[in-house]
């Protein structure tokens, strides 16, 4: 291979490298994001607005959001900036739920990547399964 054909294959190869920095980053899911998917998903009352969310969802940094599935189980959701601060916001729902849902807390919150999601009571797999895979950034 000639010096000429070396440079030219080393410089399309920095360049590819350069353009895939970041490229498998993932960016946060977002209220804004899921909501689509859940009301396609046969969730009412799917509504982002800070004021009907809830006091912990509606200070995420990527949003709050509500819905409610077809079988009449809520879901919050918040958003935090990214996995960091997952655990701070866990533990703001805990600090803030009272009575038996204080007593099981374990059974209707779970985490996936910055997605803090609470349920009134203990979802079925289907629910769960329809709310995570409706996790869009």
């Amino acid at each position: 291979m000639s010096r000429r054909a070396s440079a030219a294959l080393l410089c399309i190869l920095c360049l590819a490298s350069a353009a895939g920095c970041g490229a498998t980053a993932k960016k946060p899911y977002t209220a804004a994001g899921t909501a689509p998917c859940l009301r396609e998903k046969g969730f009412t009352q799917v509504t982002t607005a800070p004021g009907k969310v809830g006091f912990v969802a509606a200070f995420a940094d990527n949003g709050g959001l509500r819905a409610t599935a077809p079988s009449g189980n809520t879901v919050t959701i918040a958003f935090t900036a990214d996995d960091s601060a997952v655990s701070g916001t866990e533990k703001s729902f805990r600090s803030n739920a009272t009575g038996v849902y204080k007593r099981h807390i374990r059974d209707v919150m779970s985490a996936q990547r910055n997605a803090v999601i609470v349920w009134t009571t203990t979802p079925a797999q289907d629910e769960l399964s329809t709310v995570t895979s409706c996790l869009h950034s």
